[in-house]
Order: C-alpha cells, then sequence, then structure tokens
C-alpha cells in the first residue's frame, strides 16, 4: 500500500509534554497561507502514486479550518491523486472544532477523524499542559459521528505524574460513552528537551513509573476487550473495521510520502525527511527544489529488522520464516514463557504485549 502523509506544524500553545516538530504563533514567521502554497509546491513535485490512505497530522491541523484542510484536499486530489476508498484521516484538537467544522471535513472528503482526548481529569490535563476542558473531547467526538463520520478515534496518555486508576477509569468511561470505533492509548514518555522533563529533573513532578503504566494498560486494555474493541497493535485497539489502514502501512513496511516541514517520507528503499523550520522548508520550495534535509538508503538487513520490530507489534506478527535460525532459540524461550504464538506467523500474546519491547530487542540481538 501506498500512503501521504501531510505535516501541518503549528500550534496554539505547545503542550508540555510535546517534542513533534511544531511552532506557536511566537515561534514562526511564515502564515498559515504561505504555507498552504509551499505545500502545493511539495506535492506537484512528489513522484508519487495515486494514494491509498492520507493522514494530515501536526501539530493541530484543525488550526486551518475546514476550509483549509478541504484545500489540501484539493492539491492532493490535483497533483497526487487518490485511490477508489482511499482512507482519508485529519487530526484534530478539540478545542479547534465544532459542528459545522466536522460537516466541512465530511464535504471535503475526509472519512476519518482522530480527536486529542488524552484524559478526562482536568488535573491530568493540567500536568499535560492541554488547553482543552475535558468535556470538550468527548463533545467533539459526537459531533463528529452526528456529522455522519463512521471513523472516529481518540487518542488518550497513560502514566502522567500526579494520574490516578480512577483517572484513568473515568476516562474510558467518557471515551466508550462517545461510541467511537478507535482508541489509542500511548505510556507517557518524557522527552529530553520538553517542559516535563525539566520539571520532572527539578523535582517538581515525579517521573513516571513503569509498574504504573503496566497497571494501567491493563485497566485499559481490560474495559476496551470488554466494550467491544479489540487490539491489533500494542497501542491501539478498534471495532471491527476501524483500524487506521494508514498507521498499518508504516506497520506493515509500505510505502509513504510524507509532505510539509519535517515530516518523513520511505521510497523503494530510500527513507528522507524536510528541513524543519517552515520558512526554509517555503524557502527552498519557492526556489523549485524539494525541501529534503537528508537520506538515507536502508540495507536488506536494517529492512528485515525494522519489519521484525513493527511487525512483532501487530497482533497479527510476523511470518515464521522472517526470523533467522539463530534467533529461534530466543522465540521458542518466550512461547514457553507464554509471551509469543508460534505457527506459520510468530505474535506476541496478549500477556506478551506488555513485554513486546524487550521481547523484539532480544529477538533482534539474537539475529
Amino acid at each position: 500500500m501506498f500512503g501521504l502523509y501531510i505535516h501541518v506544524p503549528f500550534c496554539a500553545t505547545r503542550c508540555g509534554y510535546c517534542d513533534f516538530n511544531t511552532y506557536t504563533p511566537t515561534e514562526v514567521e511564515t502564515s498559515h497561507e504561505a504555507y498552504l502554497r509551499a505545500l502545493e509546491a511539495e506535492l506537484s513535485l512528489a513522484k508519487t502514486q495515486p494514494a491509498e490512505t492520507v493522514f494530515i497530522g501536526g501539530g493541530t491541523p484543525s488550526l486551518l479550518g475546514a476550509e483549509g484542510l478541504g484545500r489540501i484536499m484539493g492539491m492532493v486530489r490535483e497533483h497526487v491523486g487518490l485511490a477508489p476508498g482511499a482512507e482519508v484521516t485529519t487530526e484534530s484538537n478539540p478545542e479547534s472544532t465544532s459542528p459545522a467544522y466536522f460537516e466541512g471535513l465530511l464535504e471535503a472528503g475526509f472519512t476519518r477523524v482522530s480527536l486529542g482526548m488524552q484524559s478526562a481529569s482536568t488535573p491530568v490535563l493540567r500536568v499535560l499542559d492541554r488547553m482543552h476542558t475535558p468535556g470538550r473531547a468527548v463533545a467533539a467526538a459526537t459531533e463528529a459521528r452526528a456529522a455522519g463520520f463512521t471513523h472516529v478515534n481518540l487518542d488518550m496518555i497513560y502514566g502522567t505524574p500526579t494520574e490516578t486508576d480512577d483517572d484513568v477509569r473515568a476516562t474510558l468511561d467518557a471515551v466508550l460513552s462517545t461510541g467511537v470505533d478507535h482508541v489509542s492509548a500511548y505510556s507517557l514518555i518524557v522527552e529530553d528537551g520538553t517542559a516535563m522533563a525539566r520539571k520532572v529533573r527539578r523535582g517538581e513532578l515525579p517521573a513516571p513509573s513503569e509498574d504504573v503504566y503496566a497497571d494501567r494498560y491493563e485497566i485499559i486494555s481490560r474495559s476496551l476487550d470488554e466494550a467491544g474493541f479489540g487490539w491489533y497493535e500494542v497501542s491501539n485497539w478498534a471495532r471491527e473495521g476501524g483500524q487506521c489502514r494508514h498507521n498499518l502501512i508504516y506497520w506493515r513496511g509500505g510505502q509513504w510520502w510524507g509532505a510539509g516541514p519535517g515530516a518523513h517520507s520511505f521510497i523503494g528503499d530510500t527513507r528522507f525527511y524536510n528541513v524543519k523550520r517552515p520558512e526554509r522548508y517555503s524557502q527552498l520550495l519557492s526556489d523549485g527544489q524539494l525541501p529534503v534535509a537528508d537520506q538515507e538508503t536502508l540495507t536488506p538487513e536494517q529492512r528485515h529488522f525494522e519489519a521484525i520490530m513493527l511487525g512483532l507489534r501487530l497482533k497479527e506478527g510476523v511470518p515464521r520464516d522472517w526470523i533467522g535460525q539463530r534467533a529461534r532459540g530466543v522465540v521458542d524461550k518466550h512461547a514457553r514463557a507464554g509471551l509469543l504464538t508460534v505457527g506459520e506467523r510468530v505474535a506476541v500474546t496478549d500477556e506478551g504485549r506488555l513485554l513486546a519491547d524487550g521481547i523484539i530487542t532480544d529477538i533482534l540481538a539474537a539475529e
């Protein structure tokens, strides 16, 4: 499969845990209009096939409004093309959405919306420096479904310092009340260079705990399983037919073009990424150049390692013959411990999900 990722680098404010390539109004000179012109120039230069999936992420794409996002879809149709039945997703911040916004997205051809909820707890959102109120994420998901979206995702973050088990349960209750068909739940990662990392280093916040992560993950997984969701990737659950096809391209080793400042692409055996600063991105494109900052061609060994690393996070796992003879003993050891199933495919069990990263590391080290 082939996908198109488009990065929108704008945010109204910076969340304390975020290290994405995003910019608040005081941090960047490039206007939304200048960004859209540069994006169209990049798409016109991109050598791609029609996209089977499109994912607009960020940043906060909803700051462009339904009109701006619809304009992007016009560019995609003109310069890239859409395959029949393409999945078209945009991320949105609940605070910059409305019923009219979702109706506009549907008219523009979007088929899926992903909303950043993170938590239903006001104190937890405050620790994360999130600006939206807990109820707004629930309302936004309800509005998206009322507008006609069948596929709606809510993002959760668990393991935030000061968060309790009851906070997680309340968030799950709120998520399930909306009728969405997809939930992503990610453990908080304190990234170097972020405001949260500085607070942890100064002792103003406790560092996240691996034991707490495990307990919270089990609460989330159990609640979603009971509600009719099935996990298909370690951090992602969906109702039948609700899996994110775009993200499956990444996990299954597919091909994609990443457009926008800092976006990464993988075409053929080559990975490349764009310059990060929006001003430089726009300048290069105004000069008729693709804004590529660097690239590398992956060796067969690198591709093999990545295929195992990503594929073993999926419930479907990887074909058994992908695992080299030297790693078979490691696989058998984890299978005896109930952490892997081994047949025509090798896959983590429900119990193995909590230890997936370590299992993958063991297998790749043996390879």
